[in-house]
């Protein structure tokens, strides 16, 4: 098959009631699936970001870009390209894990950065704050252990500060 149809948008938002909604209605009445929606507060709070993973075609993405522009509270929306990006995810995961095997867990833990967030009689529940193709790694290989439970985020991105001078926003923006 060609090119991925994943994008990420990064939409700065207006932090008013409503606003994830009319955000999120647009893709739904596309009719495209949103993989990973993340919205949190930025510096100001009175914006929010957020974080929009959707399959979908570059048209599409395109278009839908444009109608988000037309909504009152968005302020501004690019797409973040996954080689100028840090993309992470939260996972919190409990894991079995008895005393004969929770070193081996907490060593497995320990290789993907993750911290022992609570410990039980016969689990641990983990924290991961990695990149999402990782995490899914790190739950791979914690799947023969017994996998309780497990949450993630979704995906949130920002450009990297080491991106040359030239990559800024607006040059990925995909103008309305």
């Amino acid at each position: 098959m060609g090119a991925s149809n994943h994008h990420t948008l990064s939409a700065l938002v207006e932090n008013r009631p409503g606003v994830l909604s009319r955000v999120a209605g647009l893709f739904t009445r596309r009719g495209f699936n949103i993989d990973s929606l993340a919205v949190g507060p930025t510096e100001r709070a009175d914006r929010s970001v957020i974080t929009i993973r959707v399959d979908c075609t570059r048209h599409s993405v395109e278009q839908v870009v444009k109608q988000l522009y037309k909504l009152v509270d968005v302020i501004d929306v690019y797409e973040v390209p996954a080689e100028a990006a840090i993309e992470r995810e939260l996972l919190l995961i409990k894991v079995q894990a008895d005393a004969e095997r929770r070193s081996e867990v907490m060593k497995l833990a320990e290789l993907f950065d993750a911290r022992v967030a609570d410990v039980g009689q016969t689990t641990l529940l983990l924290e991961c704050v990695e990149h999402p193709d990782r995490l899914a790694s790190f739950e791979e290989l914690l799947a023969p252990y017994g996998i309780v439970e497990a949450i993630r985020t979704g995906r949130v991105a920002m450009l990297r500060a080491s991106a040359p001078e030239g990559e800024s926003k607006s040059r990925l923006r995909v103008m309305g």
